[in-house]
């Protein structure tokens, strides 16, 4: 084959360790920014990004050459740093959970996902980050140990 074409696009999320509600309403679009050229410089492309105090999603577009699991654990550790560097009130305590989901998106259902995505502060006032990471697990079909899960 001449040319090697994709589309692969992947909704991320995690959460602060133990669910700690740091990432306030001033915090985001710097983080959002941060993010995204952290994830430009690895050659993904962040689509879209929002999340409430205690999880992000992302909506990241990916290039054939880096693997998920790369650009994740090239970006957390990144932004970590990142975080407790630029505010001081973390005083260095700033962490995200040792863990990740990561879902495929199709291209039929992609304005479903930034829907999904833009509108997290609005969902989380009725269900919390816990039930909604499980029932992206059950609705994927994925299993998982209860006691493993949330870190």
């Amino acid at each position: 084959m001449g040319h090697t074409c994709s589309n692969l696009l992947c909704h991320c999320v995690w959460s602060t360790k133990n669910r700690e509600p740091y990432l306030k309403k001033e915090i985001k679009p710097r983080l959002n920014s941060y993010m995204r050229t952290v994830i430009d410089g690895e050659g993904a492309k962040l689509l879209f990004m929002n999340g409430v105090e205690d999880h992000v999603h992302l909506l990241i577009a990916m290039p054939l050459t880096l693997l998920v699991p790369d650009l994740i654990e090239k970006v957390k550790p990144v932004a970590t740093k990142w975080l407790n560097k630029t505010f001081a009130e973390f005083e260095g305590r700033f962490r995200w959970q040792e863990g990740y989901g990561a879902f495929s998106v199709g291209k039929s259902n992609l304005q479903q996902v930034i829907n999904y995505i833009e509108n997290q502060e609005e969902h989380h006032k009725s269900v919390s980050y816990k039930d909604e990471y499980i029932s992206f697990l059950i609705e994927q079909g994925i299993s998982y140990d209860p006691n493993l899960i949330f870190d």
